[in-house]
């Protein structure tokens, strides 16, 4: 949402808004971007939205072409398979202290965020799906009550609902479903079970990327 003309937005903000609108689809890979058309959707002045640019280049959700302007990035599938192989390893981990750590209140908002996810399925508001899939597997690591494994789980997530992204639609329902039946296993305290549910549900999610790559570069017929 547009801002009135001059009110001043964070670049850091900036970043963060602009950044999801091309983990959601709406921005494209190879899209142009330019500074003029950003601080005319935001109300701002082209200087945050400069600043805002050169932070998600740095983390290459965009692309700066030197003369020629800025694109939206895409992960390549080198760096794609190295981030859910490094996911691969953390969450479940995460997952199995959670699971002899979580309290009732914790578990209550667990529920609230997978409850959050079905209602946005089931309304068709797919765009809401990569914020509120980030923030159940932040609340996971969260509850494993290990800052260091917070802290990098959280580096990862918004590069994973990047990767994520394009599959929302075939897999919304099983993914969400799975993020509910990770809830009952931290319920029932056993790490070895969290730890297996965890790990099928990030093999499940990975196999749906890799289908999708596999298919985007099969020879046609």
């Amino acid at each position: 949402m547009a801002r009135r003309t001059g009110e001043r937005i964070p670049h850091q903000e900036l970043a963060v808004r602009i950044r999801d609108r091309v983990i959601s689809g709406e921005f494209r890979p190879g899209a142009r971007l330019t500074e003029d058309d950003l601080a005319q959707q935001y109300g701002v002045s082209r200087i945050p939205i400069r600043e805002a640019l050169r932070a998600l280049a740095a983390d290459g959700f965009v692309v700066v072409k030197p003369n020629t302007g800025t694109y939206v990035g895409e992960i390549s599938p080198e760096d794609a398979a190295d981030l859910l192989e490094i996911r691969a390893a953390l969450e479940p981990l995460a997952a199995g202290r959670a699971a002899v750590r979580c309290h009732a209140e914790q578990l209550l908002y667990l529920d609230d965020i997978v409850d959050r996810g079905e209602a946005a399925i089931a309304d068709n508001e797919l765009v809401a799906l990569p914020a509120l899939n980030n923030e159940f597997h932040l609340a996971v690591a969260r509850t494993s009550g290990s800052a260091s494994l917070e802290r990098f789980i959280d580096q990862l997530q918004c590069k994973i609902a990047w990767v994520y992204s394009v599959e929302l639609p075939r897999r919304a329902t099983d993914s969400w479903a799975e993020h509910r039946l990770i809830v009952k296993t931290l319920a029932g305290r056993d790490a070895d079970a969290a730890t297996a549910v965890m790990r099928d549900h990030i093999r499940a999610a990975e196999a749906a990327y890799q289908h999708r790559f596999a298919v985007s570069t099969a020879p046609s017929s």
